[in-house]
């Protein structure tokens, strides 16, 4: 049966982790509101459960990338995918938010019509029908990168390889690695969780290929304070004990790298030496030339990369790939890595709206030409709010914060009897700037294909939680920039 096109008051698109705490947050704070949730998948979870590659896991602690309401109740840390995922739904469903949610509708146009003070938001379906609901108020919690495909990379001769040849987003289910050598061709987070994950899947030999290395730092995989604090403490008491003990390590670190470079870098380098062999060459493998944080701090769940070359099960390899040859990667030096399967975690491809196409009133709207307010809403786009995690801490942190500003302007819109909030750029903020601040290769490729950020607040996105929360929980709505009318 024809499914009916929707009319509710905030419209959420995307059902992975950000969509669902909004839905949660509107489920429970604002209750008075009709709403719903718009997923172009056949499935929750958002990238949770797209990406499959052996050793998925999360690259931020479970007490800061789970929700503040409902407490992460897992043994581990750093968990993986699949504890992650059943999590999230778990969450959606104690709060109503599954029965609430459509599957395999695409966005792919929102129009927001001032005369209506309403959003149309197109839908296409599997099949190819195509729906047009309308809302009050759209929130995109599509992220920003594509789910369709990562960044693919077509190395010289790669049509020659005699194996397989990879990319993690989609890695194709039944995949066995046992017996086989495996390159790797990455230096980030999923190269780094890859790794030993083959190797425990009994690949014969496994290499990571980089061309430049990347900060990797082991961290327990376990939390002492929160298994003494499950012990004595209610659930929730204990979670939020948990919770803030991490957020101020984890700020206090990233402050710490950030103002003392030099410093943290020693620091990385010599804790990195405790757990390798004795000779290893860190500073040709894991000592990059940028200094810590400019990109991602790869995580190391209890040093399990360390550990896997520490073993012999793992090596890294720092060179530039000249082709492929049919036996493996050939390396400007000459060498030639042997392998069975190459995978190109080459990185992702950077999208916003899930690469819906926006306009206002009838005229299109370039995204990469306006800018961030809050952190959450597009410069001169009424109604419209948008996830964006931290680069520095758990991407939930901030995800959240926008979900409790965005009820509580709500509420604030309600009381007043006012229907539309639009952020007003008007050319004050400073020097534009991109909106993430990381010099990651996929970053780059697609900084182009962002919004911007600016100089001076409220249009520059803070990598703060501590200042997100003050300004977010106390700051005024009416601040001279939103338009409420």
């Amino acid at each position: 049966m024809r499914p009916p096109p929707l009319d509710v008051d905030v419209l959420v698109v995307g059902a992975g982790l950000s969509g669902i705490d909004m839905a949660c947050r509107l489920a429970t704070e604002r209750p008075e509101l009709t709403w719903a949730v718009l997923e172009a998948r056949s499935a929750t979870g958002g990238t949770w459960d797209l990406f499959r590659y052996p050793g998925i896991r999360s690259d931020s602690d479970m007490y800061t990338l789970g929700f503040p309401f409902r407490p992460w109740r897992g043994r581990t840390s750093i968990a993986p995918a699949s504890e992650i995922l059943e999590y999230l739904r778990d969450t959606a469903h104690e709060y109503g938010v599954t029965g609430r949610t459509h599957l395999g509708q695409r966005v792919t146009r929102l129009e927001w019509s001032s005369a209506e003070e309403r959003w149309t938001v197109t839908a296409r379906r599997d099949d190819g029908e195509v729906l047009e609901h309308t809302a009050r108020f759209v929130h995109l919690a599509t992220g920003y990168y594509s789910y369709e495909a990562g960044h693919v990379v077509e190395f010289p001769g790669q049509a020659s390889f005699a194996g397989d040849v990879v990319h993690p987003q989609h890695w194709p289910e039944g995949t066995s690695v046992a017996g086989r050598r495996v390159v790797v061709i990455g230096s980030g987070a999923t190269a780094v969780t890859l790794v030993p994950a083959l190797v425990d899947a009994g690949a014969a030999s496994v290499t990571m290929l980089q061309r430049s290395p990347s900060y990797v730092a082991a961290l327990a995989n376990t939390d002492r304070v929160a298994d003494v604090a499950r012990r004595v403490l209610p659930p929730r008491a204990a979670h939020h004990l948990v919770r803030g003990k991490n957020v101020a390590l984890a700020t206090a670190t990233y402050q710490f790298l950030r103002r003392w470079p030099d410093a943290g870098r020693r620091v990385l380098r010599r804790r990195l030496l405790e757990r390798l062999p004795e000779g290893y060459d860190v500073d040709t493998h894991f000592n990059p030339a940028y200094d810590p944080w400019d990109q991602r701090v790869c995580l190391a769940p209890d040093g399990d990369l360390l550990d896997a070359i520490a073993g012999g099960g793992a090596e890294v390899v720092t060179a530039t790939i000249d082709r492929f040859v049919p036996e493996g990667v050939r390396l400007e030096d000459g060498r030639v890595l042997p392998a069975d399967l190459v995978v190109t975690a080459t990185g992702l491809r950077l999208e916003i709206a899930g690469g819906a196409a926006l306009a206002v009133d009838g005229h299109a709207v370039s995204v990469p030409a306006l800018h961030v307010y809050k952190g959450c809403m597009l410069s001169g786009v009424p109604n419209l709010f948008l996830s964006v995690g931290y680069t520095n801490a758990s991407w939930t942190l901030r995800a959240d914060l926008t979900a409790r500003w965005v009820c509580h302007l709500l509420g604030h819109l309600d009381r007043r009897g006012l229907g539309v909030a639009t952020p007003r750029w008007d050319g004050t903020g400073g020097a534009d700037r991109p909106l993430l601040d990381l010099t990651s290769g996929y970053v780059r490729r697609g900084a182009h294909l962002l919004p911007h950020q600016a100089e001076r607040r409220p249009w520059r996105v803070v990598q703060s939680y501590l200042y997100d929360v003050a300004v977010t929980r106390f700051g005024r709505l009416e601040d001279g920039v939103l338009e409420l009318r």
